[in-house]
C-alpha cells in the first residue's frame, strides 16, 4: 500500500504557522515512507473563501518547499461527485430528509443548553416528518448508528472510544443544495487514497462523525493523527498580538524558509536532544509516534537564533536568493554594489534577519547624505583629519584592492603618525559608512570598492576641516 497524505487547509485566510507545521508534518511523513502528498483546497465555505487566500496558502507552500504530487484539488468542483454520494445514502435509508425549521432547532439547543444538556439534534424528522409543506426547504442528515462506540488508535493520542449516543445526526447537505465539510472530507479522503490524516487537535471531535459516514459509504478508514495547538510564549494560544502568525509575513520579516521549517519540526516533535535538522535529516528521522502530545510554546528568540545560524550556514548562493527579494522591498539596487554572495559572509554574523541584513547593508550600494550626527561628534573630530587624510592617499595609490593591502594602508597610517589603531581606525569607519559601527574594516572598505572608499573619506577629510574652521 503505498501512502498518501494531505494538507487540506480552507482558504478564509493566509496559510499561519499552526496550518504550515501540519502541513510539514504530512510532507514529512509522507517523504519518509516513500509515499505521496496531496494538496487539497477546501473551499466549500462559500461565502468566506476567497481565491487571494488560496494564492497565499499555495505561496506559503512553495516558499517553504513543500511540493506536493497531487492537487490542488478544489472541493467547489466536486460538488457532483458528492451529491451523487449524499443520493445514494438517502436511497440506501443511512440519510434522511429534514424539514426542521432553523428556528425549531436553535430552540431545541437554547433549551437543552439550559437543562445542562449537550446541544444535539433530536432526530425529530429521522423517521419521516409528514408535517412539513409540500415545497418546504429541507437538509440532508447522515443517519448515525444510535449504538455502540467509535474506536479508533491516534498515532498522537493513542486510542480514542466515543460512543455513538454523544454524536447527533450532523447535516451533510444544506437547504441551498451545498454538501458539508464533514462529509466532503470523507468523499475526498475516499477518492484520493488518503491512507494518514495529520491535522489539528481541534478536529478530534469530527473524526467519530466521519469515520461512521466512512463506513456507510463502505469507504476505508484512514489513520488519524491529531497534533496539540502552538502557544504564544505567555501560555495564550497563537495570534497576531504575538507577532507574526502568517507564514509569508516570516519571509517579509527576513526569516529564511529552512530557519522557519527547522523550527516547526521542533515544535511537537524531536529526535533526542538535536536542534538543527537539514530536511534530509527531518525526512529520514521523522515518525508520528515521536509527536509530543502537549501543546508546544512558540519562542521566537530561538527561531531567531536558527534564521541566523541558517544565513551563515548555508551555501550562499541560496540565502542571497532569499536576500535579493529583501533588496527589491527596501528599493536598494543590488548591481550597485559587491555582490550579494559576497556581502553575506561579511554581514550576517551581525544580523538575525535578511530584513535587518539589507537595511544594515545600504552603505555598501548607496551614497549618504550625512555621517550619523553621534558617530561624528565622537570621531571626526579635528584630531582625524591628519590619519584620515593619510590613509586616503594610501589607499587611492593601491593596486592591489584586497583585504591584505587595505589592512597593511590602516596599520602603517597608525605607525606613521604613530597612533593607536582605533585613532586611524574609528574615524575611517565613520568616513566610509557614516555610523559608527560595521564589521572589521578591511572587509568593509573591501567591498564598498576602492573609488567610493576614498571619495567617502575625502568628504569627511572636508567635514573634519569645516569643523575645525567653524
Amino acid at each position: 500500500m503505498t501512502v498518501k497524505t494531505r494538507f487540506a487547509p480552507s482558504p478564509t485566510g493566509f496559510l499561519h504557522v499552526g496550518g504550515a507545521r501540519t502541513a510539514l508534518y504530512s510532507w514529512l511523513y509522507a517523504r519518509n515512507q516513500g509515499g505521496q502528498f496531496v494538496l487539497r483546497i477546501e473551499d466549500t465555505d462559500l461565502e468566506r473563501s476567497t481565491q487571494e487566500a488560496i494564492d497565499a496558502i499555495i505561496e506559503g507552500m512553495e516558499w517553504l518547499g513543500l511540493n506536493w504530487e497531487e492537487g490542488p484539488y478544489y472541493q467547489t468542483q466536486r460538488f457532483d461527485r458528492y451529491n451523487q454520494l449524499i443520493d445514494q445514502l438517502l436511497a440506501e435509508g443511512k440519510a434522511y430528509k429534514c424539514y426542521c425549521s432553523k428556528e425549531r432547532v436553535d430552540a431545541l439547543r437554547e433549551q437543552q443548553m439550559a437543562n445542562g444538556e449537550k446541544a444535539r439534534y433530536d432526530g425529530h424528522c429521522r423517521n419521516g416528518n409528514p408535517d412539513h409543506a409540500e415545497d418546504a426547504p429541507f437538509v440532508i442528515r447522515f443517519k448515525n448508528p444510535t449504538e455502540g462506540s467509535v474506536v479508533f488508535d491516534d498515532h498522537v493520542r493513542g486510542r480514542i472510544a466515543i460512543d455513538n449516543r454523544e454524536l447527533d445526526d450532523l447535516i451533510i447537505r444544506r437547504s441551498d443544495g451545498s454538501p458539508t465539510y464533514n462529509f466532503c472530507v470523507v468523499v475526498d479522503d475516499w477518492d484520493m487514497g488518503i491512507t494518514q490524516v495529520v491535522r489539528g487537535e481541534d478536529h478530534i471531535n469530527n473524526t467519530p462523525r466521519q469515520i461512521n459516514i466512512y463506513q456507510a459509504l463502505g469507504a476505508p478508514v484512514p489513520e488519524f493523527a491529531h497534533v496539540s495547538m502552538i502557544l504564544g510564549d505567555d501560555g495564550a494560544k497563537l495570534s497576531k498580538r504575538h507577532g507574526a502568525v502568517s507564514v509569508m509575513q516570516y519571509r517579509d520579516d527576513g526569516y529564511l524558509p529552512e530557519a522557519l521549517l527547522n523550527y516547526l519540526v521542533r515544535l511537537g516533535w524531536s529526535h533526542g536532544d538535536q536542534e538543527i535538522f537539514s530536511v534530509a535529516e527531518m525526512i529520514e528521522l521523522f515518525s508520528l509516534k515521536a509527536i509530543n502530545k502537549s501543546a508546544s510554546a512558540f519562542n521566537t528568540e530561538k527561531l531567531l537564533w536558527l534564521n541566523q545560524h541558517y544565513m551563515k550556514q548555508l551555501p550562499v548562493a541560496e540565502v542571497a536568493k532569499h536576500l535579493a527579494w529583501h533588496f527589491d522591498d527596501q528599493k536598494i539596487d543590488a548591481s550597485n554594489g559587491p555582490s550579494l554572495e559576497a556581502l553575506i559572509p561579511v554581514m550576517a554574523e551581525r544580523s538575525q534577519t535578511l530584513k535587518e541584513l539589507a537595511a544594515s547593508s545600504r552603505y555598501y550600494y548607496e551614497d549618504f547624505a550625512d555621517f550619523d550626527e553621534a558617530a561624528a561628534k565622537k570621531h571626526l573630530r579635528p584630531v582625524a583629519q591628519a590619519p584620515l587624510a593619510l590613509v586616503q592617499e594610501k589607499l587611492a595609490a593601491l593596486t592591489d584592492w584586497s583585504a591584505e593591502a587595505i589592512h597593511e594602508c590602516i596599520k602603517s597610517t597608525a605607525e606613521e603618525l604613530e597612533l593607536g589603531m582605533g585613532k586611524v581606525g574609528m574615524p575611517l569607519r565613520v568616513a566610509v559608512t557614516g555610523a559608527g559601527q560595521s564589521p572589521s574594516l578591511d572587509l568593509t572598505l573591501l567591498l564598498i570598492g576602492q573609488a567610493r572608499s576614498v571619495e567617502r573619506i575625502g568628504k569627511a577629510v572636508e567635514f573634519v576641516a569645516n569643523r575645525a574652521n567653524s
